[in-house]
C-alpha cells in the first residue's frame, strides 16, 4: 500500500511565491501543460481511491492527469494562511522577521496542530485501505502530510521541498513509514 502525492500545476500566485490557500485560482496555461505530463506517469497504475482537494487548481490537475472522478476530500485543502493569504514570505518578513509557516504563528490561519489533526485523518483513511491511494493537493499541505506519514511533527515538512506538478510516493520500508519517491 502506497500513498501517491501529486501537487497541482502552477498558478499565478504559486509562480509569484504568494501564499495561496482559500483563494481559488485557476492553473496557468503552463500549469495545465505540466499537469497533463503527470498522466503518462500515472497511466496503468491501479488506485483503490483517488482524492483531491476541493480547490479548482487541484481538481483541474487531477482531471488533466487522467482522474476526472477524483473524490473531493476537504482535509486536503492547503494550510489556511489567514491574514497572510496572497502575500509573499518577503512581505510577511517586513513586519514579522523570521516568520515561517512551519514555526511561526499565522494570524487568523491554522496552527500546525490543526493541520496535523486533519492530515492524520487522511492518513488513517488511506492506511485502512488495501490498495494504493492517489491524492492531488497543495505544496505545504503535502509536505506536512509527508511529515505526518513519517510520524514527525508538521514542521518537519520544511525539509521537503516540493515543486508544482510533481509526483511523490509515500510507503513503507520493512514495516517503517518511508518516502519512496520525492518531488519527481
Amino acid at each position: 500500500m502506497a500513498l501517491y502525492l501529486a501537487r497541482h500545476g502552477a498558478t499565478e500566485w504559486s509562480e509569484a511565491g504568494r501564499h495561496t490557500s482559500t483563494t481559488d485560482l485557476p492553473l496557468l496555461p503552463a500549469g495545465e501543460e505540466s499537469a497533463k505530463r503527470l498522466a503518462p506517469r500515472l497511466a496503468g497504475r491501479r488506485f483503490e481511491r483517488v482524492l483531491t482537494s476541493p480547490r479548482q487548481r487541484a481538481r483541474r490537475t487531477a482531471e488533466l492527469a487522467g482522474f476526472p472522478d477524483a473524490v473531493v476530500d476537504e482535509d486536503l485543502v492547503e494550510w489556511a494562511y489567514g491574514s497572510y493569504e496572497g502575500i509573499t514570505t518577503a512581505e510577511i518578513h517586513e513586519h514579522d522577521p523570521g516568520w515561517s509557516i512551519w514555526t511561526g504563528e499565522t494570524p487568523g490561519g491554522e496552527t500546525p496542530e490543526q493541520v496535523a489533526e486533519r492530515l492524520d485523518r487522511v492518513i488513517a483513511r488511506v492506511r485502512a485501505l488495501e490498495g494504493d491511494t492517489l491524492a492531488f493537493a497543495h505544496g505545504h499541505c503535502l509536505r506536512a502530510l509527508a511529515a505526518r506519514w513519517l510520524g514527525e511533527p508538521v514542521a518537519f515538512g520544511r525539509f521537503l521541498v516540493l515543486g508544482t506538478a510533481t509526483l511523490s510516493v509515500l510507503g513503507d520500508d520493512r514495516g517503517q513509514p518511508a518516502v519512496v519517491t520525492w518531488n519527481s
